[in-house]
This record gives C-alpha cells, structure tokens and sequence, in this order.
C-alpha cells in the first residue's frame, strides 16, 4: 500500500515521519532554541518562567541543565520536546518548527524519534517490565517486539526480572524500566527529568551512570535535567539557570 492510499490522518503521520528521518540525516542540530519566553497567568498577575533563552543541541550530545528548583529547567524540557508551547520564540525539534504544530502534530515528530525518563517513572502499573517496554515498540510498529524488550531489558540489568509487575520492583529497578523503555525505540533524543530524584544516592548514580553508557552506545542526543552537579561528570556541556534565564553555557 502507498502513502496515498493511507487514511488521511495515517499517512499525515507517515508523510512527517519520513520528512523526519531525512532531515535527520542531514541537520547540524536536533534541536534549536531561539528566543524562548513562558508567561502563565498567575492570581497575582502574569507569571513568567522563562525569558528570552536560546541554544542549539547538537546530534548525539550529552546536555545538562541544572538549577535550584522554580529555574525554569522543567519548563524549558518541556517545551523543547512540545509537550507544552511558548509564550514567544521557537523550537525547531528534529528539523520541524514545533511553534505552527497542533498537539497531534507534535506528537508525531516525536513518534519513534524521542524518548522520556521522568522523575516519577511513569510506568503502566500492573504490566510487567517486559509490558512495559513492548508497548512503545509495539505502538511504533517494530517487529519482534518480544525478542527486542528481552534483549532492552537485559542490558539494564534486569533480564531475571521480566515477568514481575513493576510496582513489585524497588525504585531502582523501575527507573531502569523506564530507561529500557524509553532507549528501546532507538530515539535520536532522549529526555530525562530529574531521573534521579526520588532514589537514594547510591542507586542515583549507578541510574545516571546507566543513561550515560546507554548514549555512548547508541549515539543518542541525552537532555537531562537536573539539580544536582554531579550529573555534570560525563556531560558534553552545562546549560545553568536561575530565575528562568541562562546564567552559563559550559562545553567541557
């Protein structure tokens, strides 16, 4: 069957993709920020959390953004990867200009091509592990799908561990989860927030050591958010905020 002889919706989707990976293949940077402002409406009056911030990201690079809590770093995640839209400015995502996308559309760049770690996990409780990571390949349309969620979960660690629900698993071992589910996909970027804020130290670093060695392998685009320096070891470079501004802009 050609594109043409999709649904409409379906093949709007698959037309973006393609566009997608070509530009990919090609683009100095994954990701552009330019001039990016977020004013809410707060019950004392607007509320801005980020003012006039800008960067590019380049294919495969390790990116840090740190700050105290209520810098803006949250909310910058969140609109490079269009979850949510901004007051003013842009983000070109993957080569697509994510300010004139509806939500579908943003959706659909990130369709196979993004991946999330969040602090909370975010897991389908009452799935397994092995549930849990299927679901993306199987949405993204992957074949053995099976053989590929094994293999996923193998390399963080948790191959004796598919078949367990994963609210029976320690903190630890669902945010591993959570990584093999978000790197299953290949994604060319892969975001993560706070990835280790509600583990203890010990079990923290050997989850952030795992991010790290799960980009080296793949090449993928790592943006982590966090606000603890340590993190900042194995990063390319460090983006630091306060008050919903760049305060520094560190390549190491």
């Amino acid at each position: 069957m050609s594109i043409l002889e999709l649904p409409a919706r379906v093949a709007v989707e698959t037309k973006l993709v393609i566009e997608i990976v070509s530009k990919s293949k090609k683009m100095d940077d994954c990701i552009v920020v330019s001039n990016l402002t977020k004013t809410v409406q707060a019950p004392e009056g607007p509320l801005t959390i980020l003012q006039d911030v800008g960067f590019n990201v380049k294919p495969g690079e390790a990116l840090v953004i740190t700050g105290e809590s209520g810098s803006g770093k949250t909310t910058l995640l969140g609109l490079m990867a269009g979850l949510d839209i901004a007051t003013q400015g842009e983000v070109v995502l993957l080569g697509e200009n994510l300010s004139n996308k509806n939500e579908e559309q943003r959706a659909a760049i990130r369709k196979g091509h993004v991946g999330f770690v969040f602090q909370s996990f975010h897991l389908v409780t009452g799935a397994t592990a092995l549930q849990n990571v299927m679901l993306p390949l199987e949405l993204s349309g992957q074949q053995n799908v099976l053989l590929l969620a094994e293999q996923v979960l193998s390399s963080v660690g948790l191959g004796h561990r598919l078949n367990t629900p994963v609210e029976h698993l320690s903190g630890g071992e669902q945010q591993r989860v959570a990584i093999a589910r978000a790197y299953a996909v290949e994604p060319a970027i892969l975001f993560a927030d706070e990835p280790t804020g509600n583990l203890d130290t010990r079990t923290g670093l050997q989850i952030s050591e795992l991010l790290f060695d799960l980009r080296d392998q793949a090449g993928t685009a790592l943006i982590l958010v966090t606000h603890e320096e340590r993190l900042t070891e194995r990063a390319e470079r460090q983006i630091k905020m306060s008050q919903g501004r760049i305060t520094d802009n560190i390549s190491f």
